[in-house]
């Protein structure tokens, strides 16, 4: 599984690369929080599959990175994505990067 650590995303943003952002949590974490990504709950994600982009790479987090790490091997199993990426730690070590 590819991943990216919260540094690295940081890096991309700041770049305007061309990505795109989805957050695996539920509707209540991504409004106390989130770092700008599309909200596809882990458990509803195969219902969004039209949302994600193909072509580009796909950035997906969630609170620590475990959710995120299941909903991109869910995804893989079953449909050809080769552009998933995980965030290492998810918003946590989002959190811990920005106070640096």
């Amino acid at each position: 599984m590819k991943s990216i650590t919260s540094k690295e995303l940081a890096q991309l943003i700041h770049e305007r690369a061309d990505f795109q952002l989805i957050d695996v949590r539920e509707a209540g974490e991504h409004a106390g929080f989130n770092i700008g990504g599309i909200l596809l709950p882990l458990g509803s994600i195969v219902q969004h599959l039209a949302q994600i982009e193909k072509e580009k790479k796909v950035i997906v987090y969630c609170h620590k990175g475990i959710r995120s790490q299941i909903a991109i091997q869910k995804l893989q199993a079953k449909y050809p994505f080769t552009n998933l990426i995980n965030l290492i730690g998810g918003t946590e070590a989002w959190k811990k990067e920005k106070e640096v």
